[in-house]
């Protein structure tokens, strides 16, 4: 069961169900582009387009001129969240210092080759991105349909902007949907080297992510109850391995890993499936 959630995907010592929070889509300013925008996408997420104070939302995907922007609603509210995939700003560090040494991509087995990938959790893509920007072939699955507009939205962005350091989608591509059903379709000529999994993590797990984008991303699509589950046909379909990323004390999500690879914040659990 996910962790105690009050209703509107907020916490509660007492509620043992975690409710989907009430979310709106609104243009960031009174412009018609935007509003156009804003309508475009209402329709195609099954979401109201609200005012800018979000009436009875909870958690607002706000229209930019830069992108979408996931925001909590109500006055003194932080700062949004968004998804980018270009190199510049906080990525051109990240995207600078990617090395085939770093945990993760050893954990993917990026030593000895170049593998097509299956990120079957994609969230905000940073790992995609990142394993893309190393030269894997990635495919982000991405089961909440807020989250997978962000994703879809900021590889369009990246394939207008300048071509050098920029994810393509010949890199990188997104599927909104559950990861159970798009790896269960998949042919043997379909599947992927490696499949990897990022379960969100329990509240009292330490995250890469900062703590509001932890505490918006929570809020937007709670715990994974079924991850163990994902992980069984994620084994089963996987021509190489499977990888699971988890907070470093946290226990395995499936017994007796082949192998782990541990970073400051994360740990990488390799389950091997070819003999």
């Amino acid at each position: 069961m996910p962790k105690n959630r009050s209703p509107h995907g907020t916490p509660s010592s007492d509620s043992t169900v975690w409710t989907p929070p009430r979310v709106g889509v609104c243009p960031a300013v009174p412009d018609e582009q935007l509003r156009s925008r804003a309508r475009v996408l209402a329709a195609e997420s099954n979401l109201p387009v609200v005012a800018k104070d979000g009436g009875d939302c909870d958690l607002l995907l706000v229209v930019t001129g830069q992108g979408l922007e996931l925001h909590e609603a109500g006055r003194g509210a932080a700062g949004g969240v968004r998804v980018d995939f270009s190199a510049t700003g906080e990525n051109a560090q990240r995207l600078a210092t990617a090395s085939r040494r770093q945990p993760i991509a050893l954990a993917v087995g990026l030593k000895k080759r170049t593998p097509t990938i299956v990120d079957a959790t994609a969230g905000l893509g940073r790992d995609a991105m990142l394993l893309a920007s190393l030269g894997c072939t990635v495919i982000a699955v991405e089961r909440s349909v807020i989250l997978g507009a962000m994703l879809r939205d900021a590889l369009e962005r990246a394939a207008t902007g300048p071509a050098e350091g920029e994810i393509r989608q010949c890199q990188l591509t997104v599927i909104i949907g559950d990861a159970v059903d798009v790896l269960a379709r998949m042919s043997d000529l379909e599947a992927p080297n490696v499949i990897y999994l990022d379960p969100m993590y329990p509240p009292s797990g330490k995250s890469a992510l900062p703590k509001k984008e932890m505490r918006i991303l929570r809020r937007l699509v709670g715990d994974d109850p079924d991850a163990g589950g994902l992980l069984e046909v994620a084994r089963r379909v996987a021509r190489d391995r499977v990888v699971v990323k988890r907070t470093p004390r946290a226990p395995p999500l499936a017994p007796a890993p082949t192998m782990s690879y541990r970073g400051k914040l994360a740990r990488y659990d390799v389950y091997v499936t070819q003999a």
